[in-house]
């Protein structure tokens, strides 16, 4: 079985726009971690509320062409009612938590893969789904 993994939004702003920290290359991380994914035959997964998050930055050709050289191994995900019912069931429960980080937790497990991001409230998401950064992942 493939590996999957769903990015979150940042992380495909960290590819994008090369973002760097103080101490760390992160654009490069995310563009290793995409090679990686090609490399090994895995699967990149996004939805709809990825690419909403992505136009508060960028036009629709600017997303595009942020997605066009994944393409190959992109699958995108559908959000279902019964996904946002849980989502906000959640939410009322953890008022530190964004409703989007949970929806995207919640689509990454549905989905089978393993949540992509470096933002600190999907710590509070771990029993909902495994959470790594993108330099975190072993390929196998």
């Amino acid at each position: 079985m493939k590996q999957r993994f769903y990015l979150d939004t940042a992380i495909w702003r960290d590819y994008f726009e090369d973002r760097k920290d103080r101490f760390q290359p992160l654009g490069e991380f995310a563009f290793q971690f995409l090679k990686n994914c090609e490399s090994h035959s895995c699967e990149v997964l996004y939805s709809s509320l990825v690419v909403n998050e992505l136009k508060a930055e960028y036009t629709s050709d600017e997303i595009q062409g942020i997605l066009a050289p994944f393409r190959k191994y992109l699958v995108e995900v559908q959000i279902v009612p019964e996904q946002l019912k849980e989502a906000q069931g959640v939410n009322s429960r953890l008022k530190d938590t964004h409703l989007a980080d949970i929806l995207h937790a919640i689509l990454a497990r549905d989905n089978g893969a393993i949540m992509i991001t470096r933002d600190k409230h999907f710590e509070a998401l771990a029993s909902i789904v495994e959470v790594l950064k993108p330099e975190e992942v072993t390929f196998g």
